[in-house]
């Protein structure tokens, strides 16, 4: 029934890592960028070049370099009317919403702490084939490679830590952190830890403490909390308690899910006249996520102007399926893996 269903013919599929460039050649209006995160600046760059409204997921960039490439586009997209919204689908949730709004009005006092995790068992891996190349084979095991994904903190994670940042209107001004891979070490994992813990540090001395791993058969968690000087919230439940651990509020409204309301708000926004533009505050979460990679990786303090003004760029010389990769595997088929002590991450 889906072969049936969907009609596209030849002339309109493009195939390869600059496929993009005919796409935005056509009389789109819109398009949908949802390749693997480490092709993101560039591609966000061309469709604003090609005066296209944006959809993009998260997370817009892999590095810092390539986060201000995305600022700067962002920008532009302003100036040409254009529309941008980024794939952090809990700021188009109506629970989220409502809750993250009581909080800011004071229900729980100041936000003296922030709890985000992201604990899981894993996700997918995708065989090395006979005829592929090293290139080929990255981009297919994309989740597993620094500069097509960030890692799992940057790529997953970084919903949790936008709510937190949502949630103070800040972002962090240093971060440190321990990781590690203790369980996920196959070559075909290639080169990613499979569990970080971060402390982030906000400008009024509050914090975010942030978890993520990968590890099947631990405590599974994925949601965020807050501590308040008169009381806390389970903010993924939309759930608010006062200081003796009673529910002083609980969201009763319409629950909806979030990739899909913010493909919603897209539409009727644009159908409206309305241009929104969520570039800013991806990039900041997206950039708070890579801070905190970049201290579990060196096990430093990092700081975020030393973060956001790095010049390590993590992406290829040049893009071609036959081209060299950023890493490749070593005589026994495994990758370079940070080092805590070790590892130059700025």
């Amino acid at each position: 029934a889906g072969g049936a269903a969907i009609d596209v013919p030849e002339s309109k599929r493009h195939v390869g890592l600059d496929a993009y460039k005919r796409v935005l050649e056509s009389d789109c209006d819109l398009v949908v960028l949802a390749t693997p995160p480490g092709f993101r600046p560039a591609q966000f760059e061309a469709a604003v070049d090609a005066g296209k409204h944006v959809f993009m997921e998260k997370p817009v960039a892999t590095d810092a370099p390539g986060i201000r490439r995305v600022l700067a586009a962002g920008e532009k997209a302003k100036r040409q009317g254009l529309a941008v919204q980024v794939g952090l689908q809990r700021r188009h949730e109506p629970m989220y919403r409502e809750t993250i709004q009581k909080l800011q009005e004071g229900a729980i006092g100041d936000i003296l702490l922030t709890r985000v995790y992201w604990n899981s068992s894993g996700v997918w891996v995708r065989p090395r084939t006979a005829d592929q190349t090293e290139m080929q084979y990255q981009v297919d095991n994309w989740f597993y490679f620094l500069w097509t994904c960030g890692g799992q903190l940057v790529e997953q994670h970084i919903h949790n830590i936008d709510v937190s940042n949502w949630l103070k209107q800040a972002t962090p001004v240093d971060a440190q952190g321990q990781g590690g891979r203790q369980v996920r070490t196959s070559k075909e994992t290639g080169q990613i830890f499979d569990h970080h813990t971060v402390e982030f540090t906000y400008a009024d001395g509050s914090k975010m403490m942030s978890s993520c791993r990968h590890i099947p058969g631990a405590w599974g968690q994925v949601g965020e909390y807050a501590h308040g000087t008169a009381g806390t919230a389970k903010i993924h439940r939309g759930v608010i308690y006062g200081p003796g651990g009673d529910t002083i509020w609980r969201y009763r409204g319409r629950r909806v899910q979030g990739h899909k309301q913010e493909q919603l708000d897209l539409i009727d926004a644009l159908r409206a006249g309305e241009i929104p533009n969520e570039t800013e505050y991806g990039a900041m979460s997206t950039m708070t996520a890579i801070m905190g990679r970049m201290a579990t990786h060196s096990g430093k303090m990092i700081r975020w102007d030393e973060a956001i003004n790095s010049d390590l760029d993590l992406g290829p010389a040049s893009l071609a399926w036959d081209a060299e990769p950023p890493v490749t595997p070593d005589a026994e088929g495994r990758y370079p893996v940070p080092v805590p002590g070790r590892t130059v991450v700025l």
